[in-house]
């Protein structure tokens, strides 16, 4: 079984912003398997599927994104989901805006909502899909909380189905292949 996780604030003001990805990509990962993310439990907002006869439960933490950990903790003790196979999917201010990079495991980097999920699951060893973001001119928060200019949007929306990719990778064929796969991914601006 596979939690696979994507990181956001709850609420229509945080709709689209540079740090709910991770909430588009689940939508995204939703409408192609058909699933309605409707059901509530342990803080969050789910839905579930199966992929090649692996159980995977797509989860967006209602708790706003620095307690995500909290609804992490709660679905991985409740269904005995082991560390190496909660999927998240967050924004990355390393990365520029269209590109991907998958880790097996890492540091929070800054990022409040992986900090949380460290912090509860006591490991950094999960792996994550991160959507860069681009980096802050200005304030780290007004950014991430921030929307996209049009064309930065577009070319954050190419990173969706490569995303949607690795998680299909990763619960099918392992990190490694994922890794492989779609480490290095940038959208072309054309």
């Amino acid at each position: 079984m596979y939690l696979v996780v994507g990181l956001g604030n709850p609420g229509e003001k945080y709709d689209k912003t540079r740090h709910n990805v991770g909430f588009d990509v689940i939508d995204l990962f939703a409408d192609k398997y058909n699933i309605s993310i409707n059901r509530t439990k342990f803080k969050g907002m789910y839905g579930e599927t199966s992929i090649k006869g692996e159980k995977v439960i797509l989860l967006k933490p209602q708790t706003y994104m620095n307690l995500s950990g909290d609804s992490v903790r709660e679905f991985c003790n409740f269904y005995k989901i082991p560390n190496e196979n909660v999927i998240v999917i967050y924004d990355d201010i390393s990365l520029d805006v269209g590109t991907l990079r998958i880790r097996a495991k890492g540091s929070a980097g800054g990022h409040n909502g992986i900090k949380s999920i460290i912090a509860n699951l006591t490991t950094e060893v999960f792996p994550r899909i991160k959507v860069g973001v681009g980096a802050p001119k200005y304030d780290l928060v007004e950014h991430v909380l921030g929307k996209f200019s049009n064309d930065d949007r577009v070319l954050l929306e190419k990173t969706f189905e490569p995303s949607i990719g690795a998680i299909e990778t990763i619960v099918s064929s392992g990190i490694q292949d994922a890794m492989n796969k779609f480490n290095g991914f940038k959208a072309s601006e054309d």
